[in-house]
């Protein structure tokens, strides 16, 4: 099974995007994940790890949902 931590950034209300990342991953994958985490943050993060490693880095990355899912599914 695989684990997504979804780091977002509390001080810049990065919480909506977390939450609509976490949305579209148990909506497509939820019965082959065993865990969808949010993790708080600042600083201005917002990463999407799959089993520890970075899929997705806003700080590189225009953030895209469905992007990052495509990313998730391909770690899986």
């Amino acid at each position: 099974m695989t684990t997504v931590e979804i780091e977002y950034c509390v001080p810049c209300g990065f919480l909506r995007r977390a939450e609509d990342v976490l949305h579209v991953l148990l909506t497509s994958f939820g019965d082959r994940l065993d865990r969808v985490a949010l993790v708080t943050g600042d600083h201005g993060v917002f990463v999407v790890r799959v089993d520890g490693e970075v899929v997705f880095d806003a700080s590189e990355d225009d953030f895209d949902a469905d992007e990052i899912a495509r990313r998730v599914r391909s770690r899986m």
